[in-house]
């Protein structure tokens, strides 16, 4: 059986939501808007930034205008993020354990282009990846599945055979909208707000290769996503 594990980045490879947060919130001072960064991020957290900015304004904006702005709020958090960027406690060795152990690793994100490699290169954990599917490599972003499914069809495994590590609610959405569990990084918000992970973990000294294949033997099938929370 080939198994493979599909990572999200942001909050989890590294705990960045605050900083987003902030980011958001200063572009939204500049555009005086008066929504509240936070919550918004914890609702749709693992979308593209571009959509995220789209739920926010109560008059049609167009799509090349809330690309500026995605742009703006993009300098906004590498200014903020630029010397407090580290990888996730554990992450490192975790990573080393579980291709020690044959699982292939991948990464699906809703980022893309120079937002990976300001964190990947970085924190030079882009060679732990066998692939990386970013949000100009899919149609739709997350809550839809085909971040997860195109990272899985590069992988050449199959879903059911994939764990996804989110840290957001639509991206455990969109793990069981692709046939695949989730392992819950609890940066952002607290497990009893999700749907069905395997566990949560609050940094990846909480888990190892082995405990991960315990814990899909007690959850043989992926959960059916809940249409309310996607």
């Amino acid at each position: 059986m080939k198994l493979a594990l599909i990572f999200d980045m942001d909050g989890v490879l590294v705990d960045n939501t605050a900083i987003q947060a902030r980011a958001f919130q200063l572009l939204f001072r500049d555009l005086g808007l008066t929504t509240k960064a936070l919550p918004l991020l914890r609702r749709l957290n693992g979308m593209p930034a571009g959509d995220i900015l789209q739920q926010v304004f109560r008059h049609p904006v167009s799509k090349k205008q809330l690309e500026l702005y995605a742009e703006q709020r993009e300098f906004l958090y590498r200014t903020l993020y630029w010397s407090k960027r580290r990888a996730l406690p554990g992450l490192v060795a975790f990573l080393q354990a579980a291709r020690a152990e044959g699982f292939k690793i991948g990464l699906g994100t809703g980022s893309g282009g120079s937002t990976l490699s300001y964190i990947l290169d970085h924190l030079d954990l882009r060679r732990y990846f066998d692939v990386i599917v970013g949000k100009d490599d899919v149609p739709k972003g997350k809550p839809h599945p085909d971040t997860y499914t195109a990272t899985a069809a590069k992988l050449g495994v199959k879903p059911e055979d994939c764990i996804v590590f989110e840290d957001a609610l639509l991206g455990e959405q969109a793990a069981y909208r692709a046939g695949m569990r989730c392992v819950v990084v609890a940066t952002t918000l607290k497990g009893k707000d999700f749907q069905a992970p395997l566990t949560v973990i609050n940094d990846f000294t909480e888990l190892t290769p082995a405990r991960l294949l315990e814990l899909m033997a007690r959850q043989p099938e992926a959960p059916k996503p809940q249409k309310r929370r996607g």
